[in-house]
Formats: structure tokens, sequence, C-alpha cells
């Protein structure tokens, strides 16, 4: 692979215990030696940087000197920084305390605490993105496009990502009640206790009840989060050299880093572009596949509506350069991307800086991305065990099979 990848650093990372996805880009560290100072790199940051130039049609000038008079500790700049950044109303731009900012760069490393599940708002509305595999959440029977009504009985009406996080957050072996209100189903309560979380980025293990053809290979990539992602990813690829082509499974994956997308994708494209990013004063970075691709064999792509950021990355270059089939339901819609800048103390500042296009030019936040062969999994159809959507791509893959020439590296 020879994608230069170090303008993106730290692209997509998770919080600890609840987990919101980001596209994330690192930055140079920012210095301040007073809380004043602080709170103002964060104001210089957000003037120079932030996708919006219009700052959410607001004045941001207002906001520089407005506190001067009232912080006098770290814990005031923290509240000042917060209310300042709750302005633009955007859920992704957001202030970091230590620890939180010790638990988000945390998520690279492999290993996670809380109760497993992804969090993001919606006109208002806290939901789940997606369970991550073989976790307590999952095990509970959380499911993506949940809305979490209440925390431990508190409503989160108005409630923050930030807020909602540090709710659920807790020790190893306590427990979280959460009010769940699904679908055509009456409102649920579900305690669930908080466990270490290792995060398994890839697996090779068919569900269960499935039946696949002899000459598929099923891969299950689950986030991108992990820096080891790529090299699990293409030790299956390795582990299936006999397999005519690939299922590759994004369903309820939440993201991850975007350097691990790119990768991913450039393993299957012979040119082409991956994903391109506009930043606010309108300037678009293109990344371009290598043609070092590893397999040209057929692929179908699994997605839903838990199949978010780095996920979208992936399907988008995918299917815009005609190389895969998709097949499933829409996906998230999580088209920003946000740098991460370390501030003194520990602290740090997570800022939306540009918005990502697929190959096609297309903008998929809040839209999402469709399928080419929808195929929705009902709830009877998870009682059941009957993974429709896995049929439906196993069938796929084998006329595909059947009808294009088979040449792999």
């Amino acid at each position: 692979m020879r994608i230069n990848l170090k303008k993106y650093g730290l692209i997509v990372i998770t919080l600890a215990a609840v987990f919101f996805v980001s596209a994330l880009s690192n930055s140079s560290g920012v210095f301040a030696s007073s809380p004043q100072q602080l709170y103002d790199q964060v104001w210089k940051l957000i003037n120079s940087k932030y996708v919006d130039h219009t700052n959410n049609r607001q004045d941001w000038k207002k906001w520089r000197n407005k506190y001067d008079k009232v912080i006098k500790t770290d814990e005031d700049a923290y509240i000042a920084i917060q209310t300042m950044l709750a302005s633009l109303n955007d859920p992704y731009t957001k202030f970091l305390d230590p620890k939180e900012f010790e638990e988000e760069t945390s998520s690279i490393k492999g290993s996670l605490k809380g109760i497993g599940v992804q969090i993001g708002l919606r006109d208002g509305k806290l939901l789940i993105i997606a369970p991550i595999e073989d976790t307590p959440g999952e095990k509970a029977g959380l499911l993506a496009e949940d809305e979490i009504l209440e925390i431990d009985g508190k409503s989160t009406k108005g409630i923050t990502i930030d807020k909602a996080a540090d709710r659920i957050r807790g020790e190893e072996g306590t427990y979280v009640t959460l009010l769940i209100k699904r679908k055509n189903q009456p409102n649920k309560l579900y305690k669930i206790q908080r466990a270490e979380i290792e995060i398994k980025s890839v697996s090779t293990k068919i569900p269960e009840n499935a039946k696949l053809d002899d000459c598929v290979g099923y891969i299950r990539l689950s986030s991108f989060i992990s820096k080891n992602a790529t090299g699990e990813f293409e030790s299956a690829l390795n582990q299936y050299k006999d397999k005519k082509g690939y299922i590759i499974d994004l369903r309820s994956n939440p993201g991850g880093l975007l350097s691990n997308a790119i990768l991913i994708s450039d393993m299957f494209l012979d040119g082409g572009i991956i994903v391109s990013t506009v930043d606010r004063d309108g300037y678009k970075e293109t990344t371009r596949a290598t043609k070092n691709y590893v397999t040209d064999k057929p692929i179908v792509i699994l997605i839903n509506k838990g199949s978010a950021s780095a996920s979208e990355i992936f399907s988008g270059a995918m299917k815009d350069n005609k190389r895969a089939l998709l097949v499933g339901e829409n996906t998230f819609g999580k088209g920003l991307v946000q740098e991460v800048n370390k501030l003194t103390g520990g602290s740090g500042a997570n800022i939306t800086i540009q918005k990502y296009l697929t190959p096609n030019g297309t903008d998929i936040n809040k839209k999402g991305i469709a399928p080419d062969v929808t195929v929705e999994l009902t709830e009877e159809n998870i009682k059941a065990k009957d993974d429709v959507q896995l049929k439906k791509a196993n069938e796929m893959l084998l006329q595909m099979i059947k009808n294009q020439p088979i040449c792999a590296r």
C-alpha cells in the first residue's frame, strides 16, 4: 500500500463506555498556560477551522471575551468552552476534559469499558447507532435505531452526547438501566452490567443458522476502530484465497479510523477515487486508490442503518467504483470529519473541519447510502434467526461469480 496516510493521523475514534462515531483527524498539540488561555485557544480553533464559516449564523467574536471575569479555574474554563461550543449546534464538535480525552484516545488500543453501544443524536433524539458485537449491550438485545428515553430513571430530553456518555459510563461490574423506545414495540427497561470491552475488528465465523456456498468467503468487519483492523482484514482475505468471492458484513459497524477505511478500500480497487474531503473554504482534497489491489474477486457488502462513518466511506467507495454490490438497508448518514486537538493539561477538543464525499461527489450526511438491493431484517426474522439479508447476499454473490471471470493476485 502506497497511500500517504500521514495527513490523516488519528482519524476516527469512539468514546469509552458509550461510543459516538466521528471522522477525526489529528492536529498538533495546542498549548495554553492558564484557564483563560485554554478557553481562548479553543475559540481560535473554531474561528479558523470550523467547517461552517458562519459558526451557526452567529457573531463568533462575541464569545471571545464573554467569560474573562468568571474563568478562574480549569473547571470554569471547561464549562465556558462547553457552553461556547454548544452554540454551534453540532454534536460532533465538543470539548473533552482530561478523563474523557484519555478514554477517547484509548479506543484505538482495542480495549474499552462500558456496555458496548454507539450513540448519536438525530432530531433531538438520543439513538443507538449500533451495539458492538459480543458486548453487554448486544447480549441484552439493544438494536440500531433504539431510542434511549431514560438513563437510570432520568430523562434524556435535551441531553448532549457527552452527558449521555457520562451517565452510561461506570465501573466494570456495575449496572446501568436504559428505558428503550423501539418502533412498533412497547417501551422496555434494560438493566445492563458494564464490562471491559475488547474491540474485535474482524471475524470469519459464519452467523448461527446461516448456510453459505462453499466458494463464498464471509468476513465480518465489526468496526474500523482498532489500529490492527487493516492487518486483521488482510489476514482474513489470505485465509480465503481459495474462495471465489467475498461477503463483507458491515452491518451495525459504527466506523473507526478513516485510514483503515482507505487502506481496506485500496485492497479491492484498481485505481479510482476512494473519498474526497471539503473544508470551510470549499477546498477539495481527493484520495485515490494505488492500484496495488489484493484481489479482484466479486464482492457483496452487507449494510444497515447501523453502518456509519468509516463504514460508509468504504461502502461508498465500493459502490461508486462499481466494485461491489450493496445489500441490506440504508446506512446511518455520517459524512463529517472532526479534527482532534490535544490541549494543555490532557484535555482535548474535537472540531468538525470537513465534510466527506463519496467518489461520485455525493454528500451522504444525514442521508446515508442506499443499497443496490434492499432487504429488510424484521423482528420476526431476528427471532427466528433467519438472516434474510445474508441469504440474499449469498444468492447475489453466486450470480456474480457465475457471470464474471475470477482472478486474484
